[in-house]
């Protein structure tokens, strides 16, 4: 999807009360799709627009069944786009970014459910049984007539539309054999499994909202020889030793608690919690789930356009080598970080970025003070608790400093990042406001 100029959004009163505490993010089991509930879902609410986006996460947390070589945010962008686009060719709420034929009385709730069937059957067809059982589930508890048939043929129209428009973005792009740098400062595979990098060609993928992928690509990190990098580097070799005296025990949870479940995960799930919180309707549902969605579809094409632009190594090479021959900078061979990691160039930091990408799209519907609860079925028992959307954004990216994964120097320019994509998104939703005070 290019950049949506003319999409304008009308937001209808959305957001929960301020200070309104958003509830439990409660573990699921991840290979199991959820149960079709339509029978709860009323009509023409938000509550189908949030199942579909579960039932995404559980067929994420399927093994095998994401590509390897294709980002998972790229899925959730698919799938909320594809409801924008079907509800709103009907409503005319806010023009879609590329409206289908509607006619008057169709049904956007059926176009809506066909629309996410379709996109994810399409991008998961070993999952026909369950995306079919749930469709059917959503489609009986609407009224048999001509206004549900429209609608149905309105979703799929959007589907369709959508991956025509998507065919060649470079997501199937396979990435050329990857060099290792030998100089300071340059990436190289981690330990322990050295494993290849990952995504290195995903900053090639067209994105959805941007202009292109380099739009707000950060400025080139301080030389490892310099000054504000041993800064930013002793930090993480004290804090983010597995063995580390100096990270409280509340940074040590917060470290694995992040590294647990994949950021874009947590998001959606806050988003679902916000959603249902405020009895959401459709509209608010498609509009706040797009809006985060392809916010963070473009932050994570953004983002390894800059890790592969920059190459910077990751923390736990330049510990354990030191200055790479230079005696004045020692190394540390028996260094290691608290959490593995990932096999990516480390500036900037993905965490970071994602997160606060997150958090400025939702601030905006909502407003940032919300009370947030979050778990994860990674970390059983773990609850991480918040005041405010910034907050919970601000850990996620400090966590990753906690786990040896990042420098500050990454931390701060993820942020800056998220902020300008949220930012770029946004204008795309001139409507948005928070009703929240």
């Amino acid at each position: 999807m290019r950049k949506p100029t003319s999409l304008i959004l009308i937001l209808a009163a959305a957001a929960t009360a301020a200070g309104v505490a958003v509830p439990l993010l409660a573990p699921s089991s991840a290979g199991t799709a959820p149960r079709a509930t339509a029978v709860a879902e009323r009509p023409g609410s938000g509550q189908s627009v949030i199942g579909w986006n579960r039932q995404l996460i559980s067929i994420l947390g399927s093994p095998g069944a994401q590509p390897a070589t294709v980002h998972p945010t790229r899925s959730f962008a698919m799938l909320q786009a594809a409801e924008y686009d079907a509800v709103n060719s009907i409503t005319h709420g806010g023009p879609p970014y590329r409206a289908v034929p509607a006619q008057g009385d169709a049904r956007p709730d059926a176009a809506a459910d066909q629309a996410a069937h379709d996109v994810l059957l399409a991008l998961y067809p070993s999952m026909r049984t369950g995306l079919d059982g749930r469709l059917r589930g959503q489609l009986a508890v609407i009224p048999q007539g001509r206004a549900k048939d429209d609608g149905v043929r309105v979703g799929r129209a959007a589907a369709n539309q959508l991956f025509a428009l998507r065919a060649s973005d470079g997501s199937s792009a396979v990435s050329a054999p990857f060099t290792a740098g030998t100089r300071p400062g340059s990436y190289r595979p981690t330990p322990p499994k050295f494993a290849a990098p990952a995504y290195a060609s995903w900053g090639k993928v067209t994105p959805f909202v941007l202009a292109q992928s380099q739009q707000f690509r950060p400025a080139a990190p301080p030389a490892v020889t310099s000054a504000r990098y041993a800064t930013a580097l002793d930090e993480v070799r004290s804090l983010g030793r597995a063995s580390s005296t100096t990270r409280t025990a509340d940074e040590t949870v917060a470290a694995k608690f992040w590294s647990g479940t994949p950021v874009w995960n947590t998001w959606n799930k806050v988003t679902q919690r916000l959603l249902a919180g405020g009895h959401a309707s459709l509209t608010e549902a498609t509009t706040v789930l797009s809006a985060l969605d392809l916010g963070l579809a473009d932050t994570t094409i953004a983002l390894y356009d800059a890790k592969y632009h920059w190459r910077v190594w990751r923390p736990v090479t330049a510990v354990q080598l030191g200055g790479l021959g230079d005696p004045a900078i020692v190394g540390d061979p028996t260094w290691v970080p608290l959490t593995k990691t990932a096999p990516d160039p480390s500036y900037p930091g993905a965490h970071s970025a994602i997160s606060e990408a997150a958090a400025s799209v939702l601030a905006a519907f909502y407003g940032t003070h919300q009370s947030l609860a979050i778990s994860s079925a990674a970390d059983p028992g773990v609850t991480r608790r918040f005041g405010s959307l910034s907050a919970a954004a601000d850990e996620a990216g400090l966590s990753r400093i906690w786990a040896g994964q990042h420098t500050r120097i990454d931390h701060r320019a993820g942020q800056m990042l998220g902020r300008q994509v949220a930012a770029e998104v946004l204008r795309s939703f001139p409507a948005h406001r928070h009703t929240t005070g």
